[in-house]
């Protein structure tokens, strides 16, 4: 279920990266960054501090507070899509945000799993990594700006609907694949090659062609989702969930708004980006599981963090609905 999940979080997230252009995410780089720093950093503090308050060892705290810094990016898509907000300024910076959270999720894995492995933090490794994000960012300008839209360009008189939904989805899979091989997550990789589309001729026509996947693979993602949840543990630690569930609903409204404000944006940019982002999601339970996987985090933490993620989920469209309009 858990793989069923992180492949069907795809098609959702090449359908955004159509609607969100390479020129945009530049335009709110800088934004984004500075926001993305000042609410993780916030956030992670935080769970650490509530792990060692809580009694539970280093690991656990230290991977909690990684969790709770991680926002939901198919959720907040969702929510977005279907209230009709992709347009608006604070969609915006809320979408590069996450794009810098993917990135920075990232390095927050490689040295959360060298701290596991060896109790100390390896520059080595995170330079290696640091290497690696730079090709790809490098690949992604590349392609981006000179042989996608090119192809296209030239390709235009033979592609009919059928060919050119076979054409993008396989473009949209490559650079999955790509991204994967190179060490960043399955949705990162789908987000940047619908950016990359983005910029070209066909856009229209593959985003409409794409609609029907998008709705599909979406649905049952949250299905997936949903089977990830254990009613017996929920019932034992329901204490715990509802403190987390407070911690992420307040928190990072309060953290990402600070952000955004520090990053030179107006209040009310603000304070629609911070309840947008009140939530955790997907990259959440992939820290959970590495550090199952790694054997440093007690089990219970993964489902109560997907029991947390589920929580926020329905109450993010709320959220976004209460902030100012």
């Amino acid at each position: 279920v858990h793989t069923w999940a992180e492949i069907l979080v795809i098609f959702p997230l090449f359908a955004l990266g159509l609607e969100f252009s390479f020129k945009k995410l530049i335009d709110v780089g800088g934004t984004a960054s500075i926001a993305t720093l000042i609410n993780m950093g916030s956030m992670i503090i935080i769970g650490y501090i509530i792990g060692k308050l809580l009694g539970w060892s280093f690991m656990d705290s230290i991977f909690l507070g990684g969790m709770l810094s991680m926002s939901s990016t198919t959720i907040i898509i969702k929510a977005f899509n279907d209230m009709n907000l992709q347009k608006k300024k604070f969609a915006g910076i809320v979408f590069g945000m996450l794009i810098v959270e993917d990135l920075a999720a990232i390095l927050m894995m490689v040295l959360l799993s060298t701290l596991a492995v060896s109790q100390k933090f390896q520059g080595a490794e995170l330079f290696d990594e640091l290497l690696k994000l730079l090709f790809f960012m490098l690949i992604w300008f590349v392609v981006g700006i000179f042989l996608i839209p090119t192809m296209l360009q030239k390709l235009k008189k033979y592609l009919n609907d059928e060919t050119l939904l076979i054409v993008a989805a396989g473009l949209c899979l490559g650079m999955v694949l790509f991204a994967s091989a190179v060490g960043f997550s399955a949705a990162l990789g789908a987000f940047i090659m619908g950016s990359i589309l983005a910029e070209t001729i066909e856009v229209k026509r593959i985003e409409h062609l794409v609609e029907p996947l998008k709705n599909l693979f979406g649905a049952v993602f949250f299905v997936s989702v949903g089977m990830m949840i254990d009613p017996k543990i929920i019932g034992e630690y329901i204490g715990i969930i509802l403190l987390f569930t407070v911690v992420v609903l307040i928190g990072r409204v309060i953290f990402a708004s600070l952000g955004v404000i520090a990053s030179g944006q107006g209040l009310k940019v603000a304070i629609q980006s911070g309840f947008s982002l009140a939530q955790i999601g997907e990259f959440s339970f992939i820290i959970a599981s590495l550090g199952m996987s790694l054997g440093v985090i007690s089990n219970t933490l993964y489902p109560i963090i997907v029991a947390v993620s589920v929580i926020s989920t329905f109450t993010t469209p709320y959220f976004i609905k209460m902030s100012p309009g």
